[in-house]
């Protein structure tokens, strides 16, 4: 059956009537703050401490935005007769804001956990040379990002936990079994 001329214009004006006889809610912002999701997407927070520069992030960011920095120090051996060993020191790490498209390819790539999404949004500058920001102040909004959500208790117990569980009580039995031999 085709419909008769005019049905779309006539569908789009009742959603204009609908639309205008609700009273309108204007948040006004800087006075209020919104209410955001809980794992909102604000700006990127670094833990420096989990931090290998392993330049993951860096290499595969599309903008090309993430500036990283470091020197290699050599580590005592840790044991007597060891050999020494090198490691990687970060001096900067630094986002550029303005070219960041917050696709968050970084913190997905990360294999320590160094990078994090926090809820902040208010950080905005006058120029735009100020929105490359160093370490100190991704660190700072590392304190902002929330905890991950708990995981599901009728969920499957993840493989790596089972079997950390089970070395711990084969050696506990191991242990047990000693003690009752020195006996």
């Amino acid at each position: 059956m085709a419909p008769f001329p005019g049905s779309g214009l006539a569908k789009g004006l009742a959603v204009t009537l609908r639309t205008m006889t609700r009273k309108t809610v204007t948040e006004q912002y800087p006075d209020v703050q919104p209410e955001l999701p809980p794992r909102t997407r604000g700006v990127i927070g670094l833990f420096e401490e989990n931090c290998t520069v392993c330049m993951l992030c860096a290499r595969e960011c599309p903008d090309w935005c993430i500036y990283i920095d470091s020197h290699k120090e050599t580590v005592p051996p840790a044991a007597p007769g060891g050999r020494e060993r090198s490691r990687n020191v970060l001096d900067r790490f630094a986002i550029d804001f303005s070219l960041c498209m917050y696709c968050g390819i970084c913190i997905e790539v990360c294999p320590f956990d160094a990078l994090f999404w926090s809820p902040e949004f208010e950080y905005a500058e006058t120029d735009i040379r100020d929105l490359t920001h160093e370490r100190d102040k991704l660190r700072e909004w590392m304190w902002t990002v929330p905890a991950p959500p708990a995981l599901d208790p009728a969920a499957e117990e993840p493989k790596e936990i089972a079997a950390a569980r089970k070395t711990a009580e084969k050696q506990a039995a191991a242990r047990t079994e000693q003690g009752e031999g020195e006996s």
